[in-house]
């Protein structure tokens, strides 16, 4: 299970299936099916199994996983997510975020993200981290340039061209 991180703002706790409504409204957000892709998530019970699938296995398998970001407020409540994931077939481990609408331009991904990376190099003593961002999506990239992440190169012209995916890496100092 991955750990509650805490920020200045927000509070990043692993999911539970009573996350459900709000994942339903996160992941039918325009910028969400722009930018990450439609994962056919049209009900409540979509969104549970959505939880219990991707998130809640992930933290059962590798004991780590996107996590809510909570606004710390009287009434605390879920404005995004964040946190590390390993994707099938792949090795790496990747930073993963998406926020509501009503999140934007308020720096709270960043401050997430930048919790998470922390806790990557100091906790669980990565060599690297990965990222990636759709190709129009300026904000998500500027977040990753501010945390320190570099864009790697298309292996070709082709690749390049044919590709909405941008792939970036974080490598930690020893």
């Amino acid at each position: 299970m991955p750990p509650t991180l805490e920020t200045d703002r927000l509070r990043l706790r692993p999911f539970t299936e009573a996350d459900a409504p709000f994942v339903l409204e996160l992941v039918n957000d325009a910028a969400w099916l722009a930018y990450i892709g439609d994962k056919a998530v049209r009900t409540l019970e979509d969104a549970k199994r959505y939880l219990l699938e991707g998130p809640m296995a992930m933290y059962a398998a590798l004991g780590i996983g996107l996590c809510a970001m909570d606004l710390k407020e009287v009434e605390p409540r879920p404005v995004g997510m964040c946190g590390l994931l390993v994707r099938e077939g792949s090795p790496d481990v990747e930073l993963g975020y998406a926020q509501l609408p009503e999140a934007r331009g308020q720096g709270l991904v960043r401050e997430a993200a930048a919790a998470w990376v922390d806790y990557g190099d100091r906790q669980l003593k990565l060599r690297e981290m990965h990222a990636y961002t759709h190709a129009d999506n300026g904000a998500s990239q500027a977040v990753l340039e501010e945390l320190g992440f570099v864009l790697l190169p298309p292996a070709s012209a082709e690749e390049e061209a044919a590709r909405a995916r941008r792939h970036w890496r974080l490598t930690f100092s020893a």
